[in-house]
C-alpha cells in the first residue's frame, strides 16, 4: 500500500512511496508569539501523516525548526522591551505545551538557528566561492539568474513573485540588488541586534538560508518530504530550493507538501486584525481531543474558516467515541478500520477518516456482538491521536 498526496511541485495528487526510513522537514515557528489555530491545523497535517506511515512500518524522522532569529523576531522583542531569546523560550514552552496538549508527535530533531551559525557561514561562503551569490554593501545576495529553474515549485510568474515579495517584506526595490528577486543570504545587524562575526562581515543569517542549513544538518541533502503552510511556498521554500541544490547539486526535496491557511469566521485570522484564535486560550474550554477532531474535519489542503461551532461539533463527536469505546461489544470493525485507512491515504483525507470513526461510534452505540469492535474503535483513534481511554474534561 502507498499514500497518495498532492504534492506542489507537480500541482497533482500523487503517490507517495519513500523507503523504510523518512526524512521529513517541516518549518518550525517564529516565536514570538502564541500558537494559534493556523500552526496547529498545519502541525496536525503533517502528524497525521507521521502516525500513517509508521502505521505502515516506516520510521520517520521529522525535523521541525526553531526561527529564533529574523526580520520577526527581533522587532517583536524590540516592541515589549525584552532580550529576543527571552521571548523565543517564552514563546517556545507555550508552543511545545500546546503541541503536547493536542498529542502531535514531538520531533526528531529541533534546531535553532541560533545554534546553526557556523553551518549557515560556511554555506555562504560556499554560495559566493561559486558564483552563486555576491556581496554588496555588506549584504550578500543570492544571484537568482545562476540557478534558471527558479520558480518551478511555485509555478509562479516572475512579475507574480515580485509582488509578493513586495508584500511579504522582501524589499525587490532595492537598488542593491542585481534583480529584483535576489534574496539575502546575510545581512548587516542594526546596533540593537544580534551579530555573528563572518569571512564577509558581521551580520545576521536572512530567513531562507537557515532552514537549508538546519534541514541538511539533521536530514542529509536530500529530503522525502518538506512542508509548511502554503504562505511559505514563495519565497521561502523557492529560496530554500535554489541556494541548497546551488551549493550540493543534488536534487533537495522529492515531495513539497503545503497546508493551507485558516479564516475565522469569515476572514483571514491575522495579527493586525486582532482575531487570531489561539491554542491556550481554546484549551481553557475545551478537551484537546476535541479540538484535534475539530480540526480534522477540514481537508488540509481546503482553506477552511473556522467557527466557534466547530469546537461544539468536535466536542460531540468525542462524547460519541468515548461513549462507544466503552461499550463491550459491537459490528464488525474491520470495514470501518479500512475506511480510516483508505481516507489517510487518499491525500490525507481527515474529514473522510471522521465520518468513518462516526460511523463506527454509532454502530457500536447501536448494538452488535463483535467484542473486538470497541478496542478497534480505540486503536483507530490512536492513529489519528485521539486517545479514548481517558474520560472528557469537557
Amino acid at each position: 500500500m502507498s499514500i497518495r498526496l498532492f504534492d506542489t511541485a507537480h500541482r497533482k495528487v500523487v503517490p507517495f512511496e519513500p523507503g523504510p526510513l523518512v526524512r521529513m522537514y517541516v518549518c518550525g515557528i517564529t516565536p514570538y508569539d502564541s500558537t494559534h489555530l493556523g500552526h496547529a491545523a498545519t502541525y496536525l497535517a503533517y502528524d497525521l501523516l507521521i502516525r500513517r506511515l509508521e502505521d505502515l512500518g516506516h520510521e520517520v524522522r521529522m525535523v521541525r525548526n526553531v526561527t529564533d532569529v529574523d526580520d520577526s523576531i527581533l522587532p517583536k522583542a524590540r516592541e515589549l522591551g525584552v532580550p529576543y531569546l527571552e521571548l523565543a523560550e517564552r514563546e517556545l514552552a507555550r508552543f511545545h505545551s500546546d503541541m503536547a496538549a493536542l498529542e502531535m508527535r514531538p520531533p526528531y530533531a529541533e534546531p535553532r538557528a541560533t545554534e546553526s551559525i557556523p553551518g549557515i557561514v560556511e554555506m555562504v561562503s560556499a554560495l559566493l566561492d561559486s558564483g552563486h551569490a555576491y556581496l554588496t554593501h555588506g549584504t550578500v545576495y543570492f544571484d537568482v539568474s545562476t540557478f534558471p529553474r527558479f520558480g518551478e515549485l511555485s509555478h509562479y510568474s516572475a512579475d507574480h513573485m515580485v509582488k509578493l515579495a513586495r508584500a511579504r517584506g522582501g524589499k525587490p526595490d532595492d537598488p542593491h540588488r542585481r534583480d529584483p528577486l535576489d534574496f539575502i543570504l546575510w545581512q548587516p545587524s542594526l546596533p540593537d541586534e544580534p551579530a555573528w562575526r563572518a569571512p564577509f562581515g558581521v551580520g545576521r543569517p536572512g530567513w531562507h538560508v537557515e532552514c537549508s542549513v538546519m534541514s541538511m544538518a539533521s536530514l542529509g541533502p536530500t529530503l522525502d518530504l518538506h512542508g509548511g503552510g502554503t504562505d511559505l511556498i514563495f519565497p521561502h521554500h523557492e529560496c530554500e530550493i535554489a541556494q541548497s541544490e546551488s551549493v550540493t547539486g543534488e536534487t533537495f526535496c522529492g515531495h513539497w507538501m503545503h497546508s493551507a491557511m485558516v479564516s475565522y469566521e469569515g476572514e483571514k485570522m491575522s495579527k493586525s486584525l486582532g482575531n487570531l484564535v489561539f491554542v491556550s486560550d481554546l484549551l481553557e474550554v475545551a478537551d484537546p481531543r476535541a479540538i484535534r477532531l475539530a480540526l480534522m474535519r477540514h481537508h488540509y489542503r481546503a482553506g477552511f474558516e473556522w467557527y466557534d461551532t466547530d469546537l461544539e461539533e468536535g466536542t460531540a463527536l468525542l462524547h460519541r467515541l468515548l461513549a462507544a469505546a466503552g461499550r463491550p461489544a459491537g459490528p464488525d470493525p474491520a470495514p470501518f478500520a479500512e475506511r480510516v485507512r483508505a481516507a489517510l491515504d487518499d491525500d490525507l483525507d481527515a474529514p473522510r477518516a471522521c465520518e468513518a470513526l462516526d460511523d463506527l461510534a454509532s454502530a457500536i452505540l447501536s448494538g452488535g456482538d463483535d467484542p473486538s469492535a470497541p478496542r478497534a474503535l480505540a486503536e483507530l483513534g490512536a492513529l489519528v491521536g485521539v486517545a479514548l481511554d481517558r474520560p472528557a474534561t469537557h
